[in-house]
């Protein structure tokens, strides 16, 4: 039997799912009112990056201070799941999500867990970044990786080919490939910091690591040639498509930047 280790990033209550292998962990707790949940400012940690970071608190906490044989990430609305169909409650949703067996039987044959790829169709990675964000710690993120980790820069010129990416900064890794990984990616992210102002964008903005972060996971799970099975992601809460895909095209073809999630 494995010993697998999920946290679910989350900065407020919510409906957490009941498989042990779950950890619902606060994110960017510190300084902040204790939810009940494992708080990810207890050891190592980088809790108070959080309104820069986001998510990624969570990951640092899980990859300093987890002892498991494989660590995962999802979000308290975002989960892995391999259900067909879904309930509408939020309740309901909550038990399709991927559970241990399912995660253990997946596990004996490869080390990773992904996303489904997302589709932009229209567009290449590069070019929706540019449309929807603040282009220039993309831009940055570049001169990082050709600075310190040349061997990385040709899948990441591959932004501006691709048109699909697995997002959400979501994925189940076996804990050895997890440290080679966050140890990469984290010194980039770090650097990053170094250099771009994040008091020059509004509080949304300012929150590019974690977008930088989603695409540069395939940049090192390709040039690495790390083999990965993909599951489905499934939505906790109902998304409005339409708001979603109205503010793309906005994005596009008016300049006007994402300002909120969706």
């Amino acid at each position: 039997m494995k010993n697998i280790k999920i946290i679910v990033a989350t900065h407020k209550k919510y409906e957490m799912p009941k498989d042990v292998m779950y950890l619902p962990v606060q994110v960017g707790k510190e300084g902040k009112v204790d939810l009940g949940y494992q708080p990810d400012n207890q050891g190592e940690n980088i809790s108070s990056k959080n309104p820069y970071f986001c998510e990624l608190t969570g990951l640092y906490w899980a990859w300093k201070n987890l002892d498991a044989d494989y660590i995962g990430l999802c979000h308290y609305r975002r989960h892995f799941s391999m259900a067909k169909r879904l309930p509408k409650s939020v309740k309901e949703r909550i038990d399709k999500v991927l559970n241990k067996q399912e995660t253990e039987k997946i596990l004996e044959y490869t080390d990773v867990i992904l996303p489904r790829k997302r589709n932009y169709y229209i567009e290449n990675l590069y070019s929706h970044y540019k449309h929807t964000m603040y282009i220039e710690p993309l831009d940055e993120t570049r001169k990082i990786i050709q600075e310190k980790c040349p061997s990385y820069l040709a899948e990441f010129n591959q932004l501006q080919k691709r048109t699909s990416a697995h997002m959400f900064n979501m994925f189940i890794m076996k804990k050895e490939i997890l440290n080679e990984y966050c140890t990469w990616l984290f010194d980039i992210l770090f650097e990053l910091e170094k250099r771009v102002d994040m008091k020059t964008y509004d509080s949304f903005h300012a929150r590019f690591f974690g977008r930088v972060s989603e695409l540069l996971l395939d940049v090192w799970m390709h040039t690495n040639h790390i083999k990965y099975e993909e599951v489905k992601v499934i939505d906790i809460e109902k998304v409005n498509w339409l708001k979603k895909g109205m503010a793309f095209l906005m994005a596009k073809f008016t300049g006007k930047k994402y300002g909120k999630s969706f």
